[in-house]
Order: structure tokens, then sequence, then C-alpha cells
């Protein structure tokens, strides 16, 4: 019975819609986050009577035919690159992104990865990095005798030394932006990395055509809506129920047939 196999594909597909639901839930407070939706496509299709062939001599054809379709199939998982929120922390290294564009970060390897994650910090030798040491693209060190650290909109540091009166200008923190944003390889730790989906990246002062500004003291929170995902979750499971009943049914339906005498 094809209805099994259907089910069968049924159910795997909203497996995979609750672990994206699941993710998307487990981030709900995961600076930067973009939240997930899958999508399905339906399988091919058998014809049991092709839709349009002859059906006399005369030339009439078949107006509808009889196709029995064989299930669904994950087709992506799109990443939806809404805003998120800005919470405002007060923490003079901490940058949100108001706009687009992504942070550039060079990685121990050589790779350039992208960030919307701006918690950053000062390694030992004064440079902008990660949370993870990374160090943040084009590599701005900070003297160590800096008094305040400044970065205004348009991605400018600027540090006030004891001494002096007019604060320096270290730097220019830049972004890079990408045609197609959905391209881009989650790698974890909430960096991403360059496709050929994705495009190449083109980098831009903050606040440049095209690319959003810079905030000082604030993080961009996690865009997840925990209510459309709990609503999400729920359709999920009740579809899932529903596959499996179809499994259950189609069992009884061939253990009358066995039955037979």
């Amino acid at each position: 019975m094809r209805s099994l196999d259907i089910a069968g594909t049924g159910m795997q597909a909203q497996q995979t819609n609750v672990e994206v639901i699941s993710n998307n839930i487990a981030n709900m407070t995961t600076t930067g986050f973009k939240r997930r939706r899958a999508e399905f496509q339906d399988l091919i299709y058998q014809n049991l009577r092709r839709v349009g062939s002859a059906s006399s001599d005369q030339g009439t054809v078949v107006p509808a035919g009889a196709q029995v379709g064989l299930g669904v199939k994950t087709a992506a998982i799109y990443r939806i690159s809404e805003q998120g929120n800005l919470q405002q922390t007060s923490n003079s290294l901490d940058l949100a992104i108001r706009g687009n564009g992504y942070f550039q970060v060079s990685l121990p390897g050589g790779e350039t990865a992208y960030t919307r994650d701006g918690t950053f910090g000062l390694s030992p030798e004064g440079q902008i990095v990660t949370a993870d040491g990374y160090v943040v693209a084009p590599g701005i060190t900070v003297p160590s005798n800096a008094t305040t650290i400044t970065i205004n909109g348009a991605g400018q540091v600027q540090a006030s030394i004891a001494g002096q009166t007019a604060p320096t200008t270290v730097g220019t923190i830049q972004l890079a932006a990408f045609p197609n944003e959905a391209g881009l390889d989650a790698q974890g730790d909430n960096l991403f990395l360059q496709t050929s989906a994705s495009g190449a990246p083109v980098a831009g002062n903050p606040g440049a055509t095209g690319f959003g500004t810079v905030m000082q003291g604030f993080i961009e929170t996690s865009n997840v809506n925990v209510v459309s995902e709990i609503t999400n979750l729920i359709t999920a499971q009740r579809a899932y129920e529903m596959n499996s009943r179809v499994i259950t049914t189609s069992d009884q339906m061939l253990s009358t047939l066995s039955n037979l005498k």
C-alpha cells in the first residue's frame, strides 16, 4: 500500500519541522540569531491514467487523468534575516547593526567569517576581538592608555587618551553585505562563511548606501517570536499524529486483507 510510504515521508517531514522549530526556541536568547523556517515540496506522482492521453480513436482526450502522489520531501530550510530587537547593555564594546550588513571576523586559518553578534572585547594586545578571541576586521588596536572608547554610527573607533583634549581615531569597523544572505553557510558560534549561493561580499563603511549603522552599547537580540514558534510546534505535532494515524489505518486494512479466507 502506497499510503504506508506516503505517511512515512510525512512523519519524516514533520520531524524535520519540529527540529527546526526546536532549534529556533533553543536560540531565542542567542545574540544576533536569525530564525529558520522549513519548506517542503511534494514528491513525484504515479500516473494511473495520464492526463491529456487519447481516450478514443476520434481524438478525445482525458481531461483530468489520475495521479497518485508519493509523499513529501524537505526542499530547504530558510534563514529569515529580519532585524532583531536592540537591547541596551551600556558596554562600550557591545555593538549592534541597525540595518543591513555583517561584521567581518578573521579566523585563525586565514578565512573571513561573518557575524551579527557584536559582543566584542579587547585582546591582550588591545585589538578588538570576538568572544572567542578572533580579530574583528580590519584589525583595530586600541591604545593601552585609552580611558574611554567611542564608536559612532559610521563605525569610527575613537579613543580618549589622558592628557589629550581631542579623541584619537584608531580605525573604522567595516561591514559586509551579500546579494543572498540566505546562502551563507552557518558554522556555529554565530559565524557564517561565504558560499557560491550567497555571492561575493561587498565591504563598506556603516551608514553608506546599502549598509546599516552601528550602535554602541547595544546588542541585537534573536528575532525568534516564541508565540509563533509554539503555534508552529503544535501544528507540526498534529500533522505528525495524523500521518501516524494513516499508518495505523493502513496496517489495519492490510490486516483485514491477510485475514480473508
